[in-house]
């Protein structure tokens, strides 16, 4: 039993890690313009507003939205508890929450995929992000396929898959606004104060892809507040450290995309029945940030010899 939970929670903090990058990057380039007092004030109440709030409360939410029937405290009860008729309706609700979110990560991925500037760790890579007005056409037949196999099941299925579906086209736009609003977050005449509360807001965005992909590692809420909050302390080393840090890691961006990207096709199909053994997701993620850690140490070394 310890050993499970360790490996899920070590899964949970990689995944947590690799799935910030782009939020220590702007945290990081923002914070360069703001006075040291105001960054410390950002770094100290940040880490517990990121840890304590977001990522404390969010998965009690997610759960309640995909067990309405229950309400708020019986949900927070059950995580700390035996209550068995509770335990009834969450295990019942499971398949709803794993399909939302898994179609939810999975557009993360094909987003990315298609649409945004990347640097190509494969040459396949490149020829897709050419393709990137195939996006809404893959995504609407995705969309299509999945709806239409979970009605053959259970009309809340399928409810839930275009519940991910929104969730994601609302959240995308916060970040492609959050992307046009860091241009004038790096004006140094802004206001030091409106800069901090408009990165908790960007942080509370971007936690949203690690909460809901944590279900994919495990349904205790206390081992996805424990692991996604020791990645978050990560993270914020990570923004103290600064861009150029990370940026010596080119294609770690990669592989934490591939990785929600699988997450989202175990959580999928775990939700039409398909059962993994505990260590799958927490291997993908590992692996995978194995596999881009070498490719970017190795792409560093050929650009010094170049």
């Amino acid at each position: 039993m310890f050993l499970h939970s360790l490996i899920v929670i070590i899964g949970l903090c990689l995944f947590e890690i690799i799935s910030s990058i782009d939020n220590a990057i702007v945290n990081a380039n923002i914070l360069k313009t703001m006075p040291k007092k105001y960054q410390q004030i950002f770094l100290v109440w940040g880490i517990f507003f990121a840890v304590f709030v977001v990522r404390g409360i969010l998965p009690f939410v997610i759960i309640w939205i995909a067990a309405p029937q229950l309400s708020i405290m019986q949900v927070i009860g059950a995580a700390f508890s035996n209550n068995g008729a509770v335990e009834g309706y969450l295990a019942a609700s499971k398949p709803l929450l794993l399909l939302g979110g898994g179609v939810y990560l999975f557009f993360v991925f094909l987003s990315w995929l298609f649409l945004e500037e990347k640097k190509y760790a494969f040459f396949v890579e490149g020829f897709i992000h050419r393709q990137g007005a195939w996006f809404y056409a893959v995504s609407s037949i995705f969309t299509t396929t999945i709806v239409y196999l979970a009605l053959q099941r259970n009309p809340m299925l399928a409810l839930a898959a275009t519940i991910g579906v929104s969730a994601f086209f609302i959240t995308d736009g916060f970040k492609k606004n959050a992307e046009e609003k860091e241009k004038q977050l790096l004006n140094p005449a802004m206001s030091a104060w409106s800069k901090i509360l408009y990165l908790e807001a960007l942080d509370a965005s971007f936690s949203i892809d690690g909460v809901i992909g944590a279900f994919a590692f495990t349904m205790s809420v206390p081992m996805i507040i424990l692991g996604n909050g020791l990645g978050a302390f990560v993270v914020r080393e990570f923004t103290i450290k600064g861009m150029n840090f990370i940026s010596k890691f080119a294609y770690l961006k990669n592989g934490a995309m591939y990785s929600v990207g699988m997450l989202g096709a175990l959580m999928v199909t775990e939700s039409f029945g398909q059962e993994y053994p505990f260590w799958v997701a927490p291997l993908n993620t590992g692996l995978l940030l194995a596999v881009f850690l070498f490719l970017s140490i190795k792409a560093r070394k050929k650009a010094a010899i170049v």
